[in-house]
C-alpha cells in the first residue's frame, strides 16, 4: 500500500527529476512526479515537495514558474539546481549567468552543520554539479548552509518555514554524501517505508494482465542486454510463457560473437528467442549517414520494419501480439519525454513512430519506471543469472553510435594558456570532429579536447579534463593520448561509413578490449566501456579507437574509470597492432558534460 504522506517531484525538465524519485523511493517513501502547472490544490496533499533541475533560465521570458502562492505552502520545500534559482528569485533574491560554470565535481564545505538538512553530513563534501546560473543574493529569512569554490550559495534554508535550496544534485551517486540529506528530507517530511521493488514487481504482474488481456500476447524486440532480458521474465512471470516470444534482430552491428552468445546463453534461461537477419538492410540504409540524431531515427524505424517482417513471417498478427521493449527511464528523459526537458539524443525506442504506437496503446513497456540499479535489483528477485545481471550495459543501436562518421570540422582556435596547463608540460590538442554531450540539462554537440600524456597521476587528469570543460565552452569532451609524451605531428581525417568493413574494425578492437578486461579481472570493477572508432589518426588512412570506462549506478551521471597504467598500456599495444588503428584515445569526461556514448 501507498503510505498517505507521499513527497512530490515537479518535474522542471531536468535531466534528473525522475532519478530524484527513484532516489526517494529507495529510501522508502512514495514519491509522484508532477508538472509545474497543476493546481495549487494539488499539492497541498503532499508531506513534501523537491523542485527539480531543468535547462531553464529563471530569469528568461516563458520560464517554468509555479502557481501563485505556491511558496506559502507550510510543508518542507527542497528546491534542487533550478529548482533552487526559483525559489530563491519567486521570494526576493537574485539570480544571474555565471562567470564560472560547474559541471562535475566539486568539494562543499558546510558553513552551518545544524540545518535539518546538513546533519551527519561531513564538514567537506564532494556533490556535483551541472550549472550555468548562479544565485547572487537570497531573500530575507535565508542563510547560507554551505558554499563551493565556484558557488557561495550552493546551499542555503530557512529553517523556520522549512524550505532549503542547493545547487548541487544530492539525487546522483557522484555527491558522496547526497543520500544523507535526501534521508534527512525524507524524514522532515514524516515520510514512512511505502515503496520497494518487491511492491513494484507485485504491481507491475497485475498492471500487466490488465493491459494484456487474455487473448492478446507480447512480442518482445530483445538486443540481450539486462534491461530486455529483465523485461522478458517480467513479462513470461505476469502472462506466462507461452504468451511472450522475443525477436533478436541482427543488425550487422553487434559485437563479434554476439549473436551465437545470446542464443546460446537466453535459451539456457528458457527464452523463446527468434533470430532475424537484417544485417544487409542496416548497411544499406545507414552507410552513408553521419547525424547522430538521423542514424538513431533510422535504426528505430528499421527496427519496426524488421519487426513488422519477422510477424508477418512468424504469422504472429497485430491483433492478438502488442511490441514489447525494454524501455527504462533514462531513454525516456534523454529522448526529452517530460514537458520542459531538452533533448540530449533520441533513443532508437522513442522515435515518432514508435511514440505514436505508445499513443495507440500497441506497446508494452513493463520496466519503463526503473532505473538500471532497479532493474538489475529486480532481475535477481526474477532469477535472471548473476553474470547476466552484471553484463555491461550495451546500446539498442550497437556499434552504430559507436562509429563517428563525422565530416571533418575545423577545430575552434582556443587559448588554453590562462588554465595553467602548460605549468604541468599538458599539451592540448582538438580533434576535427564533434561528439554529443550535455551541459546544463541541454544537449551539446561540440569539440573534444586531447591532452598529451603529461602525468601518470589520475587526479591530475582529472583535473585538466575538469577545467577544460567548466571554462571553455567550444569543448564538452576531454580526451588523453596514452603513449603520447608529445604530439610531434598532425591529426589525419579518414572518412569512416558505417558499412560491415568499418564495423568489422571496431568488433576486433571492441574483442580485444573485452577480451582483457576479463584476463585482468576488472570487467566487474567498470560499469561500462564503450570502444569507439572515430576518423582520426595519426597517419593517413588509418582510425583512433576512444576508451570511454565509466563508473556509474543509473546512467544519468558517471564518472570515469581510473584504470591501472599498466593494464591500459597492455589494451593500447594490442589495439595499435591492428593495421588499421593508430591512435588510441582515454576519455576523462564526466557525465555531465559528456555523455556516456559518444552518440
Amino acid at each position: 500500500m501507498k503510505s498517505d504522506k507521499k513527497i512530490a517531484v515537479v518535474d522542471f525538465g531536468g535531466q534528473y527529476a525522475h532519478l530524484i524519485a527513484s532516489r526517494i523511493r529507495r529510501l522508502g517513501a512514495y514519491t509522484e512526479i508532477l508538472s509545474n502547472e497543476e493546481p495549487l490544490s494539488v499539492y497541498a496533499s503532499y508531506a513534501g515537495i523537491i523542485l527539480s533541475g531543468g535547462p531553464s533560465s529563471v530569469y528568461e521570458k516563458g520560464a517554468p514558474l509555479l502557481p501563485e502562492g505556491f511558496f506559502k505552502t507550510s510543508v518542507p520545500i527542497l528546491g534542487i539546481c533550478y529548482g533552487h534559482q526559483l525559489l530563491m528569485k519567486a521570494l526576493g533574491g537574485e539570480v544571474v549567468s555565471s562567470n564560472s560554470k560547474e559541471y562535475g565535481p566539486a568539494i562543499l564545505e558546510i558553513q552551518n552543520p545544524n540545518s535539518l538538512l546538513s546533519r551527519s553530513l561531513s564538514p567537506k563534501t564532494k556533490v556535483w554539479m551541472s550549472h550555468g546560473d548562479e544565485v547572487v543574493r537570497m531573500p530575507e529569512g535565508f542563510k547560507i548552509v554551505a558554499s563551493s569554490d565556484n558557488c557561495r550559495y550552493a546551499f542555503v534554508s530557512n529553517e523556520s518555514k522549512k524550505q532549503f535550496g542547493i545547487q548541487f544534485h544530492p539525487e546522483v551517486t557522484h555527491s558522496e554524501e547526497g543520500e544523507v540529506l535526501l534521508r534527512n528530507f525524507v524524514n522532515l517530511c514524516g515520510a514512512g517505508s511505502s515503496w520497494s521493488i518487491s511492491q513494484f514487481l507485485e504491481k507491475q504482474i497485475s498492471e500487466l494482465q490488465k493491459k494484456v488481456p487474455v487473448g492478446k500476447n507480447v512480442f518482445l524486440l530483445v538486443s540481450g542486454g539486462v534491461d530486455s532480458s529483465v523485461a522478458y521474465l517480467l513479462l513470461a512471470k505476469a502472462l506466462g510463457k507461452d504468451r511472450v516470444k522475443g525477436l533478436l534482430v541482427d543488425t550487422g552491428f553487434m559485437r563479434k560473437n554476439e549473436v551465437k552468445d545470446l542464443m546460446d546463453n537466453l535459451h539456457h534461461v528458457g527464452f523463446d528467442l527468434t533470430i532475424w537477419d537484417e544485417s544487409a538492410v542496416f548497411y544499406e540504409n545507414l552507410k552513408n549517414e553521419f547525424d547522430p540524431e538521423k542514424k538513431r531515427r533510422i535504426v528505430g524505424d528499421l527496427f519496426l520494419e524488421a519487426q513488422s517482417k519477422a510477424t508477418d513471417s512468424l504469422g504472429l498478427d497485430s491483433e492478438h501480439w502488442l511490441l514489447g521493449q525494454g524501455t527504462i527511464y533514462p531513454d525516456t528523459i534523454e529522448s526529452g519525454g517530460t514537458k520542459h526537458s531538452h533533448k540530449i539524443k533520441t533513443h532508437h525506442n522513442r522515435v515518432p513512430q514508435i511514440e505514436k504506437l505508445i499513443q495507440e496503446g500497441k506497446i508494452v513497456e513493463p520496466i519503463a519506471d526503473l532505473y538500471k540499479d532497479e532493474v538489475r535489483e529486480l532481475g535477481r528477485l526474477l532469477g535472471l543469472p548473476e553474470r547476466w545481471i552484471e553484463r555491461h550495459p550495451f546500446p539498442g543501436p550497437g556499434l552504430v553510435v559507436r562509429m563517428i562518421a563525422s565530416p571533418e570540422t575545423h577545430p575552434p582556435k582556443i587559448d588554453f594558456s590562462d588554465l595553467g596547463l602548460t605549468a604541468k608540460k599538458a599539451e592540448v590538442k582538438i580533434l576535427p570532429i564533434l561528439s554529443v554531450g550535455v551541459q546544463g540539462d541541454q544537449r551539446s554537440y561540440a569539440h573534444c579536447a586531447v591532452l598529451n600524456d603529461f602525468t601518470t597521476n589520475w587526479n591530475e587528469l582529472d583535473k585538466s579534463a575538469v577545467e577544460i570543460t567548466n571554462f571553455k565552452r567550444e569543448i564538452n569532451r576531454v580526451v588523453f593520448a596514452p603513449g603520447i609524451s608529445t604530439f610531434s605531428g598532425p591529426f589525419y581525417y579518414t572518412k569512416l561509413s558505417l558499412d560491415k568493413g568499418h564495423s568489422d574494425i571496431l568488433r576486433d578492437a571492441d574483442a580485444i578490449v573485452n577480451r582483457i578486461l576479463y584476463d585482468e579481472s576488472i570487467h566487474n570493477s567498470i560499469w561500462q566501456m564503450p570502444v569507439v572508432l572515430v576518423p582520426v589518426g595519426l597517419r593517413a588512412n588509418s582510425y583512433g579507437v576512444v576508451l570511454r570506462p565509466v563508473e556509474s549506478t543509473e546512467a544519468m551521471t558517471a564518472n570515469f574509470y581510473e584504470m591501472d597504467r599498466k593494464i591500459l598500456d597492455r589494451i593500447t599495444k594490442e589495439l595499435l597492432a591492428l593495421p588499421q588503428i593508430s591512435l588510441v584515445l582515454y576519455d576523462l569526461t564526466h557525465k555531465p558534460p559528456g555523455t556516456i556514448e559518444w552518440e
